[in-house]
């Protein structure tokens, strides 16, 4: 089966998309909002004992069900009339099927089929053994890399539709922990080709700079006796 992908940067019935509006979710009172706040990197190099593939299977999997989780909690707000497109920023993505016929879905359309296809491969023993000595097919990372590159789309949805969504319900610290988790991940591996996320780099830097170690705090006068025994009230 070969799924593809489309995009146009033009509405389905052929009109330009709307100037590009504001975004929110680059301000920095919604970036420092973060679940962690250690280098991500850590996370997703591969341990010295670990198989790639393994490795690959198990993250792949564990992203595909996080981000699932994540567009859940707006998933009443994605609806057909609210998201006619499944857009992300000035592209449009389009879904083509397994014998190459564009479809022309809303963004909850579109999602649905990004999700039940990355199901049906993420559960596939062909695909994503989990029983000892099984090996991995010879298509196991472009695979991989198809169903990152769908997952992609998703959390660009989510921040270029759904993001004020997303505050409201205070989950945008998850939001930004899941992206940033993510984009560290397939950037380590090459999963994705940068042209595909240069949509969302402004974000992508900011989320996935090592955060900076706390300053040294410059030595400060002993306190006087008189002031040791102060107490201000806040």
């Amino acid at each position: 089966m070969d799924w593809l992908m489309g995009k146009s940067k033009t509405k389905p019935n052929g009109k330009k998309p709307p100037v590009e509006e504001k975004k929110q979710y680059v301000e920095p009172e919604f970036t420092k909002t973060r679940v962690v706040d250690f280098d991500l990197k850590e996370l997703v190099v591969l341990p010295r004992e670990i198989d790639l593939n393994e490795w690959l299977a198990s993250n792949t999997t564990t992203f595909f069900n996080l981000i699932n989780l994540q567009y859940s909690t707006i998933s009443e707000f994605c609806t057909g009339e609210t998201c006619q497109a499944m857009t992300a920023c000035s592209t449009i993505y389009y879904w083509y099927d397994e014998r190459g016929k564009k479809t022309k879905c809303t963004a909850p359309q579109y999602v649905d089929f990004v999700m039940s296809l990355c199901q049906k491969l993420v559960t596939d023993e062909e695909i994503f053994p989990t029983k000892y000595g099984k090996e991995f097919p010879n298509s196991f990372e472009s695979l991989v890399k198809k169903i990152c590159r769908y997952l992609f789309h998703v959390l660009a949805h989510l921040y270029w539709a759904h993001f004020k969504e997303t505050v409201a319900l205070d989950l945008h610290g998850h939001l930004n922990t899941l992206y940033a988790h993510f984009i560290v991940f397939v950037r380590e591996f090459n999963l994705i080709d940068p042209k595909e996320t240069c949509i969302m780099d402004d974000l992508s830097e900011i989320l996935c700079s090592p955060v900076p170690s706390p300053a040294p705090s410059s030595a400060a006068p002993a306190p006087s006796p008189s002031s040791q025994n102060h107490v201000t009230e806040r």
